[in-house]
């Protein structure tokens, strides 16, 4: 996979994605589409089980780069070219198909935060924080997923003021799994990437649509959904594979079958 503004590279069924759009990989037009293009192609890629996403350099991502912003005005149509991309880029993530670890490496602000918020798993070294600063520059977005995440009064002050929350703030309330040393994040990431990459290929398909699709559902729906995601794998030959393993008390062999 080739590309301008981020690196992927792939290992041992995981894949590790770096923005590198220097000096702290704001998210200009380009970005945006190789994003959209990087997690739709490894969403498809049978040798890839899990993915961590980080940043290049000592920012995750700065978000949007307002540098673009002044060329949408007066053009008809580019702010909604502009929004769509912007959406896209962010629902890729969302919506692929293997779990995303986000190794949070230095700060990531504004759709730098939403690309975080789309990951399933969180990991932040010690210099790294989060906010939502469109307010500082006369703008406002991105309330809709930080009321996902934090209760209202911290979505909202973050939302009106802009305020950086810390990693070891993160922490405190329980959002990311581990705040560390610089060094030590990417292996920390590595060793919960590489257990996912261990298990069903199959299973851990249903299992991350499952963690996406029963946060839309009603929860007798949702638990149903699930009963049925277990009937169907519980004929597979990877689920006998576990089930005879477990009992040989052996590691198992996946086929994806």
């Amino acid at each position: 996979m080739e590309f301008n503004t981020l690196t992927v590279a792939i290992d041992a069924g995981v894949a590790v994605v770096t923005l590198n759009r220097p000096p702290v990989n704001a998210q200009n037009i380009e970005l945006r589409e190789e994003i959209t293009r990087a997690f739709d192609l490894l969403s498809d890629h049978d040798d890839v089980a899990c993915i961590v996403l980080t940043g290049a350099g000592k920012a995750f991502s700065a978000g949007a780069d307002i540098r673009e912003r002044p060329n949408l005005a007066g053009v008809a149509g580019a702010y909604g070219a502009h929004n769509r991309r912007v959406r896209e880029s962010y629902y890729a993530v969302v919506e692929c198909s293997k779990p995303i670890i986000a190794a949070i490496n230095g700060p990531a602000l504004g759709a730098g935060f939403g690309l975080v918020m789309a990951s399933d798993i969180w990991v932040a070294s010690e210099d790294a924080y989060v906010s939502m600063p469109e307010i500082n520059v006369g703008l406002a977005g991105g309330v809709t997923f930080l009321q996902k995440v934090f209760s209202q009064s911290r979505a909202r002050r973050m939302f009106y003021t802009g305020m950086k929350v810390s990693a070891q703030e993160l922490y405190r309330l329980g959002l990311v799994e581990a705040c560390l040393p610089a060094d030590q994040l990417m292996p920390y990431c590595m060793e919960i990437a590489r257990d996912i990459a261990s298990k069903s290929p199959i299973a851990m398909r249903l299992a991350k649509e499952a963690a996406r699709m029963t946060l839309l559902m009603p929860p007798r729906d949702a638990y149903r959904y699930e009963q049925g995601n277990t009937v169907a794998l519980s004929k597979t030959e990877d689920s006998k594979e576990a089930q005879r393993a477990f009992l040989e008390k052996r590691a198992p062999v996946y086929t994806g079958r």
